[in-house]
């Protein structure tokens, strides 16, 4: 990305509900805390609340049904090119529920990014609370990751904790969890905009000027 003054980083969001991480990210980028402009937020359902929300704030919307398609090929291969007209720096999946295809997720390779809610390796996949749950952990929460074929096994940029408490029920772990998220992904987001994220050769991650990416409740 351009090293100027004035430069923007480009985010296109990607949702397929409410998209309330999209809504964080947005919002931290309206209030300064992230130099990035959010052009556009594209969905794959129809009547989706985040692509409502989306349009109150004047964002550019877009919505690609996924049931008009007969494969997942010729759905990714439609989204991109709407992606593409917005020419963004980075696609950030925000609760988007769809398993991308190798091809898209090669097109934009190290510029596709998601969270996912556990403390990836663990529990990749759907129901992630009551799996964290179930397997007895004292501590769950999420992840924000570089996208590629591997479902939820992408490079680690950062992660965000909860301890998991006695009393805890999926709908409840997930509430606080989704407070985590709402902080890390818009801070991930700001250092994506300038530009201290570096995908290295070996998978590993590396953030300029930050030495620890383990987020706590107490440290946002």
């Amino acid at each position: 990305m351009p090293d100027t003054p004035n430069f923007r980083a480009r985010f296109v969001i990607l949702v397929s509900g409410q998209g309330s991480n999209m809504q964080a990210i947005v919002q931290a980028c309206q209030s300064g805390r992230c130099s990035a402009e959010v052009v556009a937020v594209l969905a794959s359902r129809a009547q989706t609340g985040g692509i409502t929300w989306a349009a109150t704030q004047d964002i550019p919307t877009e919505i690609v049904p996924h049931t008009d398609f007969a494969t997942r090929e010729a759905f990714d291969e439609v989204l991109a090119q709407k992606i593409d007209t917005y020419a963004p720096d980075y696609v950030l999946l925000a609760g988007f529920m769809r398993v991308l295809t190798p091809a898209f997720v090669a097109r934009y390779a190290g510029r596709l990014i998601n969270i996912h809610p556990s403390l990836l390796p663990a529990f990749p996949g759907l129901h992630t609370h009551a799996q964290a749950l179930a397997k007895g952990v004292q501590t769950h929460g999420c992840t924000v990751h570089f996208v590629t074929p591997v479902l939820d096994h992408g490079p680690i940029i950062a992660q965000g904790v909860v301890p998991v408490l006695a009393r805890d029920t999926p709908e409840s772990l997930a509430a606080r969890v989704l407070a985590v998220e709402h902080q890390v992904y818009p801070t991930v987001a700001s250092w994506l905009a300038e530009g201290r994220v570096h995908l290295c050769a070996d998978q590993r991650v590396e953030v300029d000027g930050v030495e620890n990416r383990l987020f706590t409740s107490e440290s946002l």
